[in-house]
């Protein structure tokens, strides 16, 4: 089993991005029955989609979980949806900044996570992480990413999704304005880390299950 987990590079003028130092983390992370590999995607919607499908054609994952990093989240937010819209309230780190603009020219209007998004937030909590369903993954990179990833696995038995993540305090600590909710590294991931194990274990489930037959003559 390969697992694919991406993160973002850090953006809006920061110097660190929870996603991929989270990602990073668990690069090459032991699971059973598992290979884990991160790849950092770019924040910058020319470029985005392309190292995805790089990363998808060159790992052929059968799990895909993408990270993001979320300002004012205090949870793992694991996202149900992704809309084909790119809405940019601030520039990309190219100084692009899409308004109203379709992830995907004629694609559908959106895409649900293919992950099991409501055990897994079940799961997570009862391993003592705060965890919820997001119905939305915003209209920046993130979400362009997200729908990039559900559109290029459509038809394919890959489990994909999205994860949001809250600040690290050393980001929060220097935020403008009101404070933010944070987590530190290590308790992020953790929480990916444990993730990754509850949508392994539903992915070979989901493979034995299909091994197995059944069915009636009449």
């Amino acid at each position: 089993m390969r697992i694919l987990l991406t993160g973002f590079e850090p953006f809006g003028g920061q110097s660190l991005n929870p996603s991929w130092e989270v990602a990073r983390a668990l690069h090459g992370h032991p699971l059973p029955g598992a290979q884990v590999v991160a790849v950092q995607l770019p924040c910058v919607f020319a470029q985005a989609l392309p190292a995805l499908q790089q990363a998808l054609t060159q790992h052929t994952p059968d799990i895909v979980l993408a990270l993001g990093q979320a300002e004012g989240r205090c949870d793992l937010s694991v996202e149900r949806v992704a809309i084909n819209v790119m809405d940019a309230r601030i520039p990309d780190n190219a100084g692009a900044q899409p308004i109203d603009v379709p992830v995907i020219a004629g694609g559908p209007a959106a895409y649900f996570s293919t992950l099991p998004i409501k055990s897994l937030v079940a799961g997570l909590r009862a391993s003592g992480f705060p965890a919820s369903v997001s119905q939305t993954a915003g209209t920046f990179v993130c979400n362009q990413v997200f729908y990039g990833l559900q559109h290029a696995l459509v038809g394919l038995d890959v489990h994909s999704g999205f994860m949001h993540l809250p600040l690290l305090p050393e980001q929060a600590a220097h935020w403008p304005g009101p404070s933010l909710p944070s987590w530190p590294l290590d308790l992020q991931v953790a929480g990916v880390q444990q993730a990754l194990a509850l949508l392994l274990a539903q992915r070979q489930l989901s493979l034995a299950d299909a091994a197995i037959g059944g069915g009636t003559l009449n």
